[in-house]
């Protein structure tokens, strides 16, 4: 069918291209009042409008970190709050060229009929808000669904009724100037394996687009946020490149290339797991007619937060982190870059050392490495590389450091922090990595 005509198609079409431009991502900052309570209380700082605003402010405002992104959804609350200095936090994004989202949802409740299944609230009055927000200078809008992975779920009936629900939300929003982002959120609680999540992913966003698609919705003004194909999380963990490929495939499947881009949610990972999980799905050898991007909350704010700890005291120290996170999560994702892997341990590269029957010394590893990292050509193809504690220190045959080659050669290093695994008590061989002590 096709695709209403509203008085804003062509800025609808133009602000989601722009959201989704390669190498840029969304900063999720739309957390309720009492999420944030959460958050904030995990620091041991009071809930109230102060904390929240200055919190808020800290992330708007770190040095060099809005060139980074292209929009940031904020809560009703944020959208009417002023920075420390007066200026609202709308006219401090804009002025940095990153366009002002907000969540329009009310929450879950549970679907009646259903073993717990849920539906999101927020319909009633929705254009009349979406008028008012827009006025308010947000030009996109988040609608969160969440379904669950059990043994009989997720029902059809929740699929229909959250599907239908995000398609009548995205037409309000168009109608009303804002960029609807799509959002099926697919929780990982649960021990199914890949295989499970790629299957109900692509149930789930074939009936959203079956839903959009009978609402008229102009999907070329419209932004997918979705979860990554990951094992459940009590499932053992799968690499980067596993999940980039089950992820890539069911995308393939369902999302049609009127889409200009998707913007993962990072679904409770760390920091480290979604950038490396998006990082592997850019770097995927096929075809892709959409930008792969990032809708991160918890994974760019966590560090930030624990660092502030809601003191002011360290800002500097917080706003360089917040900076930091934010410009590497997105230029470790650029486009046709990718990440070496090169944190093998001293066993690890001792076996591939002997497989060519050569003595596994310190010098011996130096040297490999150092013919990796100097390989003519080597670097431009690379965004990062992972090193192992020797080398993080380790000098080339010419007195220079391998990570100061690194850098100079435009590539981030990184460090392996985990110990290994060993046996889990109680389980059938299953393990668990040691590391966390002294972290």
């Amino acid at each position: 069918m096709s695709a209403f005509t509203s008085k804003f198609a062509d800025e609808l079409i133009a602000n989601a291209a722009y959201i989704g431009t390669p190498g840029k991502g969304i900063l999720a900052a739309d957390e309720s009042t009492g999420t944030i309570g959460k958050r904030l209380a995990s620091i041991n700082v009071e809930n109230v409008e102060t904390n929240r605003r200055a919190l808020r402010e800290l992330l708007f405002t770190a040095p060099g970190a809005l060139p980074c992104l292209s929009g940031v959804i904020l809560f009703e609350e944020t959208l009417y709050q002023k920075s420390s200095d007066g200026k609202l936090f709308v006219d401090i994004l804009k002025e940095g060229g990153v366009l002002p989202g907000i969540k329009v949802d009310k929450g879950t409740v549970e679907l009646a009929g259903t073993n717990g299944e849920t539906t999101t609230q927020g319909l009633d009055g929705l254009g009349e808000r979406c008028k008012k927000y827009y006025e308010a200078g947000a030009r996109f809008a988040k609608w969160r669904a969440v379904l669950k992975i059990g043994e009989n779920e997720p029902s059809e009936h929740s699929i229909h009724e959250n599907a239908y629900g995000l398609a009548r939300y995205a037409v309000i929003c168009q109608e009303n100037g804002l960029v609807p982002i799509v959002e099926p959120e697919i929780l990982v609680d649960g021990s199914h394996d890949i295989h499970k999540c790629a299957a109900v992913t692509e149930r789930v966003l074939a009936a959203c687009y079956k839903a959009l698609s009978d609402h008229h919705v102009l999907l070329e003004g419209t932004l997918l946020k979705p979860n990554m194909v990951t094992p459940g999380s009590d499932s053992a963990k799968v690499a980067p490149e596993v999940i980039a490929e089950h992820t890539v495939r069911a995308l393939q499947r369902t999302v049609p290339a009127a889409v200009p881009a998707i913007v993962f949610l990072s679904g409770g990972q760390s920091e480290e797991e979604a950038t490396k999980n998006l990082n592997a799905m850019n770097q995927l050898k096929t075809k892709k007619p959409w930008s792969l991007s990032f809708s991160f909350g918890r994974a760019l704010q966590q560090s930030t937060l624990k660092t502030w700890a809601g003191t002011r005291q360290d800002t500097k120290t917080t706003l360089q982190l917040a900076n930091e996170l934010i410009a590497n999560a997105a230029y470790i994702g650029t486009p046709g870059k990718g990440i070496l892997a090169a944190d093998e341990s001293t066993g690890t590269i001792g076996k591939r050392l002997a497989s060519i029957n050569v003595e596994n010394v310190e010098t011996n590893r130096r040297a490999l490495r150092e013919l990796l990292f100097t390989a003519p050509g080597a670097l431009p193809c690379l965004s990062g590389v992972i090193l192992f504690e020797e080398t993080l220190y380790q000098k080339s045959s010419d007195g220079k450091l391998f990570v100061d080659i690194l850098k100079e050669g435009g590539v981030l290093p990184g460090i392996k922090v985990d110990k290994g695994t060993v046996e889990l008590a109680g389980t059938n061989g299953e393990t668990t990595t040691q590391g966390l002590d002294g972290l």
